[in-house]
This record gives structure tokens, C-alpha cells and sequence, in this order.
């Protein structure tokens, strides 16, 4: 499965922290943004990645990920001259998914919590596979309503009276089908390729899995200012407590066998001094002591 990553959009609602840099290039405590998006589908083993942005910000996240080899990935990068939906992402990069199914995560999303994703990425075939998070606002998202028996009956964008409390956060798990689909899609109201309508046109063929996260997961959308301190607390409480780090490719890079000891070494060798050096200094004192990522 390959992956892409959306880090488009103008990022408004974060002015003026956006007039400098891109939402996703903010800092969410002690990392970048996009390094949080890019751990959540390399946790689950997807190692060739697209990533999509504006090319006045694509240069800087190139300066940032490089081409992936450090962390034993690939990574290459696609331009989206204006923000059309978040299904165009599919459109852009149609080349790069080939003949291949893909994973599609929006950049300003994260994830921490039990490995809800892991099941999901290791029994995908075919279809489409998508989540559902409890929130308290769910007139802001695509809301998911299911039957009395828990199966997904209907989809709907950022309805006025959503119909349930679950909603589906920026991960999703397509086969190859989902390019023709996007391309026989048309704009809505808001002049934009909706993911949801990609989502309906999986559900009305009986090809949509929905897995409802647990409680006790975090997710995290961090597309405006309160939001991406909220984000920034929660990283820093997790962290702190726990003696650990969310989203660290080197990390999850080594633990996952992209990279061997002697190249997380010469990664942490070209570091600077810094707390980030001293985490990973640690785990290769412990060894695989530590159990999460």
C-alpha cells in the first residue's frame, strides 16, 4: 500500500501564523506538524509516500523529509496549484498510485492511542476502509450514521442536523478503483471534490468498512490556533509522563526494520545536542525497552 499525504490548503483559519510558513511546517510542541501524519501511516508499515502541497510550500517540506531515505522510506512530492477538495489529491497524484491500493492522510491530523489502525492496514484488500470518532461537534466534519446493528447506512458532509456523534477523521484505506471514482465525480455546492462523496460511492456498492475508534484513542485536528495548542499540551503531557515520543520517524523507522542499527546511529550522529538526540540516544541504550511509539 502506498501513501499520500495532503498538506495543502491556505491554512486561514491559523492567521497570521500561516503568512510565514505552512499550517502543516507548525511546531505541535517538539515537531514539526507533518511529521505526526507521515508517523501514523508509517506505523503501519506503508514506506513509498506522495506528498501534496501548494509549490509555494513544497520546497520547504522537501528541505524537511528530504527524498525519505534517512528513515528508509520514499518520498516524493506533487504540486496542488489550488486547494479543490480534498479527493483531487487522488487526481494529482493518479501516476504514483499506479495499480497499487493507497492510504490518504490529511496533513494536519494526528493520532495517538491503542492500534486501532494496525488491524485495518493488515486486512485491506479491496474497497475502502474508513474510521469513526466520537466528537462533541459533529456538524463540522463528515458524519457517519449507523443502523442498530452498527453497520455505516449513510455519509454526509458537515451536515446542519447530523444524524450521530461520529464522524470520520483524515485517514482513509482505498483500492485502486478510488481514481476512476474521484474522476467520475462532480464538484459540490462548494466547488470542491468531496472525500465524502468518494466515501458514498464505496457505501452504495457495498464495498465500505467503517471501524469505530475506541475510547481512550486521540485524535487530533490541529488546522487552527486553539487546535494546534490543544494538539501541542496533549504531545507535551504524553511526552513528559511517559518518558516517550509521538511521531518520531527515526523511531518507528528502526523498530519497523527500515533502518539497521548503524543507520539510526548515524542519524543521531549528525544531530545536534538537543533533547530530541538524547531521546533516541536513550532507546538505543534500552534497546527495544520501550514499547510504544
Amino acid at each position: 500500500m502506498k501513501g499520500i499525504i495532503l498538506a495543502g490548503g491556505k491554512g486561514t483559519r491559523m492567521y497570521p501564523l500561516t503568512q510565514v510558513v505552512s499550517k502543516q511546517l507548525q511546531a505541535v510542541y517538539d515537531k514539526p506538524m507533518i511529521y505526526y501524519s507521515l508517523a501514523s501511516l508509517m506505523e503501519n508499515g506503508v514506506r513509498e509516500f506522495c506528498l501534496i502541497s501548494s509549490p509555494e510550500d513544497l520546497p520547504l517540506f522537501e528541505q524537511l523529509l528530504g527524498n525519505g531515505r534517512q528513515w528508509g522510506v520514499s518520498i516524493e512530492y506533487r504540486e496542488q496549484p489550488s486547494p479543490e477538495g480534498i479527493a483531487q489529491a487522488f487526481l494529482i497524484a493518479d501516476t504514483f498510485i499506479g495499480s497499487d491500493s493507497v492510504a490518504l492522510v490529511l496533513g494536519d491530523n494526528m493520532f495517538y492511542g491503542p492500534d486501532a489502525f494496525v488491524n485495518a492496514f493488515e486486512k485491506f484488500e479491496e474497497g475502502a476502509t474508513i474510521f469513526a470518532y466520537r466528537v462533541n461537534n459533529p456538524e463540522q466534519y463528515g458524519v457517519v450514521e449507523f443502523d442498530k446493528d452498527g453497520r455505516a447506512i449513510s455519509l454526509e458532509e458537515k451536515p446542519v442536523k447530523p444524524k450521530s456523534p461520529f464522524v470520520v477523521p483524515g485517514i482513509y484505506l482505498y483500492d485502486n478503483q478510488v481514481v476512476q471514482i474521484v474522476q467520475n465525480l462532480k464538484p459540490s455546492k462548494r466547488g470542491e471534490l468531496e472525500i465524502t462523496d468518494v466515501n458514498i460511492t464505496y457505501l452504495n456498492m457495498d464495498q465500505l468498512q467503517v471501524h469505530r475508534l475506541e475510547r481512550g484513542f486521540a485524535w487530533l485536528d490541529s488546522g487552527t490556533s486553539q487546535s494546534l495548542h490543544e494538539a501541542a499540551a496533549f504531545v507535551q503531557t504524553v511526552e513528559k509522563r511517559q518518558g516517550i515520543k509521538i511521531g518520531c520517524p527515526e523511531e518507528i523507522a528502526w523498530r519497523r526494520g527500515f533502518i539497521n542499527e548503524a543507520q539510526i546511529d548515524l542519524l543521531i550522529g549528525e544531530m545536534p545536542h538537543c533533547d530530541y538526540r538524547d531521546y533516541l540516544t536513550s532507546l538505543r541504550i534500552e534497546g527495544f525497552a520501550f514499547d510504544a511509539i
